[in-house]
Parts: C-alpha cells; structure tokens; sequence
C-alpha cells in the first residue's frame, strides 16, 4: 500500500509534502566548500536564492569539517542546530544515508529529499529498506532515494546537484544547466538525467514552469501523491509526468481521474519495447509493464500519452497556454501553402478535420475580395491560403472570420515572417482577435534564425502556444482536442473552462 495512502486527501498529508517545496527552514546534509561537489552546488543553490530574496527560510549546512560554507554556520549534525529544522536534503555516501535520518527524526525533521544513489537502484535493497522502516518509524516523509529532488521557481528551493554554469578550458563560462523561468507547467520525472535534460530543454524553449519534482526510487513519495498535491497548486495548470512504471497503480488511477479533470496531465511512458523495459529496470529497479495496458488505463483517466520527447512538450505547453476545444474541426490561416498543406495532412493523420468552411464564411471572405481587401487569387475554402501577398491586416481579417464560423472549433495559424509585406504587428493583430475568443488557437513560424525566435515568442506573449513546424502545432491541437473530449465525457468542461478562464487574463497570463 502506498505510504499514507489512506490518508491522501488529508489536509496534514497535504501539509507535510508541501514542505518539499516551500519549508521554514531546511539543512543540506553533506554541504561542502569544495565547488566541484554536489553538496557544494545545492548548498549554494540556497544560498544564492536567499540572498536574493527567492527562498525566504533558514538554511543550514551540515559539514563535520568546516566551520562556515559560504559565509553561513557549518554545524556537525543535525543534532547540533539550534532552531528547528522541517526539511533536510541528503547528500552523502549510501551507507551514511541511516544515521542522517535517525538524527533527523530526533530533531523532529518532517520532510527529507534523498539525493544519494546507492541503494534499489544497483541491487542494494537491504539499504533502501533499511532507509524507508526508520523514515517510517519517525513519520519523516522521503523524496528519493537516486533524485534530483526539487525546484520551484516561485519559492527558490532547488536541490538539483547539477550546476548552472560551467568553466570551460578556454576560460568561457557556458550555461550547463539552466533553471527556466518561472511558469504555469509542472515537470515531474522519474529520471533525473531526462529531468535535467528536459530543464536545458524547457529554457531554451523559453517555457516557464511552477516546479520540477525527481523522485528516483521512489520509496515513499511517488507519483501519485505528487499529482494530489499539484492538483491544488494555483501556479500549476499542467502537468507533465516521465515515468518508466507506476507503483500502487489502483491509488495511481483514482488520484489521476481526479486531477484531470481540473488539470491536463501528460505523460511520456518509456519502456515500451523489451529492450526499453530492461534498461528501465537496470536504470531506478523500476519494472515496466505492458504499453497496451498503460495506453487504455490512461485514456480511461484522462492522461495523455505522448509518443516522444518533442511531442511531450508540444502538447505540455499547448494545454498549458490554451483552453480546451470543444469539438474535433479546425480551421488553418496560412501565408504559406506548402506548411498549410503539412498541418492539413498531419490532421487528417491524426482524426482531426479540416472540412470545408460554410457557404455564410466563404461568402464573407469573397466580400472582402470585393473590396479589395484581399486579393481575388486567395484561397478560402479551408485552409485559408493568403500566400506571399499577405500582410497583417489580411491575417486579422481572416482571423476575425474564422472565430465566428460557429462550426469551426480550433485554428491553427502558420504565420511565416519570411512575405515580404509581413510585418511583426501581424502577431499584434491576430492576438487581439484571440483575445475574444474561447477557441484554441496555437501558431507556426517555421525557421531557426533571430527573427523566427522572435516571431515564436511574441506569439507567445499573447498567450499563443507557437511552434517551428507545422506538425509540432498539430500535435498541440490535437492534444486539445483529445482533452476536451474528455472533459465534455466527464461532464466537467464548462467547470474547466470557467476555472480556466478566472484564472487567465484574455484567456492566458501574458508572459513576462
């Protein structure tokens, strides 16, 4: 049975994992002077994050050795520290992991993040047992063993043992691993090596996120507690979850039901083949199950499962940003035919239609060549094809069509900054049209230059979910597709929606 798992729902078992990511008070066992050690670069995590006014608590590190690290009191133990202490993170040799603990429970310590490996992972379970029966006998709640631990841009608590920068031979100081902006994305990882990768990722995306959560081996916190606890997590609004198996799968179940039904959940479930099943196991002890058995228990509960890296993301930031759609047609305003045709085709591939615009909208667009607006050449059957002759106010006059073409549930915008008459107001202009609307609408810039960065992040900024390539925005549509699907199942869309829209300002916080 999961640890405390008849108590989920408590209001104290809410508590006591919340110290995870926001205690009064937490100690780094293990921290050290010498930079090239990770007691080091989680101890100065802290340190720094406090000097700047981020994480707000008492830190405290713990050396036999040094008097001071950073110009803070070193103590022996735990034992040895005058106030009270709610969290520890852990950061020492495998087979000093116990003893840490015991004094931990004699100093009433709450919460504990195991950063340490040694233990289920390399076939040392009489270890990890050993640790999880003494955090149980003192009621000390673990995160880990073999993690990365936490991060929480709100609060500056960050345990990742991974730092921000490095020197290189050459003298050049380079970014190494970068802790993104501060968001409304959760990323939960069962692996702290894709955990890390995916912050590197997440940064260079320039996606926010509220937390990051590593849980390793997973001896008592998993991840079924750490969804009940995001669930009423106000900076929270989705979820992203890498797993390579689930434990106490019933409890898994009921809790994810429940979430998602207020917050989108994605997961990417490795260990779909033989081969990726071993190395998952060789990798946290994990054994993972039969793909076919996830895939029907997640669409069961709402979860959606991503195929790849890319996509987890894609659809991550997707639900994030935008509401969900209400019904499975999508309309596509392009300037490019090309990409218009990719996004029609990688719609159809994925049961998304793309059908033919009613006579009353064709009707309004031919109007419009009429007056000249828009050239006669125009395609407007769906997709809308501007071609290199368009310009801003084209892309806001198909917009503003679109959105009111009632049997239309979704756009896609493919807003190439490469046409000529194409100026960066265009993003202004179909922004202010997406304001006033509850349509999902997610965006394409295709290219890797300066100008297409900032073409994406502009988007962005109205709230926008926008990709490099037509099949990435696909991926996200359908994604919102597939969810308010759900929600329109679990008769909860209307709730979503409200709740979504209180919490938004035009639908989505603009980015900072």
């Amino acid at each position: 049975m999961l640890a405390h798992e008849s108590t989920i729902n408590d209001y104290d078992h809410y508590s006591k994992v919340e110290l995870f990511f926001n205690p009064n008070s937490i100690a780094v066992v293990g921290a050290s002077k010498h930079i090239n050690k990770a007691g080091n670069v989680i101890f100065s995590n802290f340190a720094e994050n406090k000097r700047r006014g981020i994480f707000k608590g008492e830190i405290y590190p713990i050396n036999l050795k040094d008097e001071s690290i950073l110009g803070h009191r070193c103590y022996p133990s735990l034992r040895k520290v005058p106030g009270n202490i709610e969290a520890i993170v852990i950061v020492v040799p495998s087979k000093s992991v116990s003893d840490v603990l015991r004094d931990a429970g004699t100093k009433g310590v709450s919460v504990a993040i195991v950063i340490s490996a040694g233990f289920g992972e390399v076939g040392n379970d009489q270890l990890e047992n050993e640790v999880k029966n003494i955090a149980k006998e003192f009621g000390i709640r673990i995160l880990g063993p073999n993690c990365l631990g936490v991060f929480d841009s709100y609060t500056g608590v960050d345990t990742l043992f991974l730092p921000e920068t490095k020197v290189l031979k050459t003298g050049d100081v380079m970014v190494a691993t970068p802790r993104p902006m501060q968001g409304n994305i959760a990323m939960v990882s069962q692996s702290g090596a894709f955990g890390a990768a995916s912050l590197d990722y997440l940064t260079g995306r320039q996606i926010g996120i509220s937390k990051f959560v590593s849980f390793g081996n997973k001896v008592d916190v998993s991840e079924a507690e750490i969804l009940h606890y995001l669930n009423h997590d106000d900076k929270t609004r989705a979820i992203l979850l890498y797993i390579e198996s689930i434990t106490h799968g019933r409890t898994f179940m009921d809790v994810a039901k429940d979430v998602t039904k207020s917050k989108p959940i994605v997961v990417l479930k490795s260990g779909r083949t033989k081969a990726g099943a071993r190395a998952a196991e060789s990798h946290t002890g994990s054994i993972s199950g039969a793909s076919a058995v996830y895939d029907a228990a997640f669409s069961q509960i709402g979860v959606i499962r991503s195929d790849n890296m890319s996509e987890f993301f894609n659809i991550g930031k997707g639900l994030a940003f935008q509401p969900p759609a209400q019904g499975r047609n999508v309309a596509i305003i392009t300037d490019a035919g090309g990409p218009g045709v990719m996004a029609s085709d990688a719609c159809e591939l994925r049961g998304i239609d793309v059908k033919l615009f009613s006579d009353e909208t064709i009707n309004k667009f031919e109007k419009l060549k009429e007056k000249g607006i828009l050239p006669n050449f125009v395609q407007n059957r769906n997709p809308v094809d501007l071609t290199g002759s368009a310009t801003s106010e084209m892309f806001e006059k198909a917009m503003s069509i679109v959105v009111a073409d009632n049997e239309v549930n979704g756009i896609i915008v493919i807003g190439l900054h490469h046409v000529p008459a194409i100026q960066e107001d265009f993003v202004d202009r179909i922004g202010k049209v997406a304001a006033g609307t509850i349509k999902p609408i997610v965006a394409c810039d295709i290219g890797e230059t300066e100008m297409a960065f900032y073409v994406r992040s502009r988007f962005e900024k109205f709230g926008i979910p926008a990709y490099p390539a037509p099949e990435d925005t696909v991926q996200a549509m359908a994604a919102l597709v597939s969810y308010g699907e759900y929600l329109q199942k679990a008769n909860c869309f209307d709730s979503y929606l409200d709740s979504f829209l209180t919490r938004s300002v035009n639908k989505i916080d603009i980015q900072k």
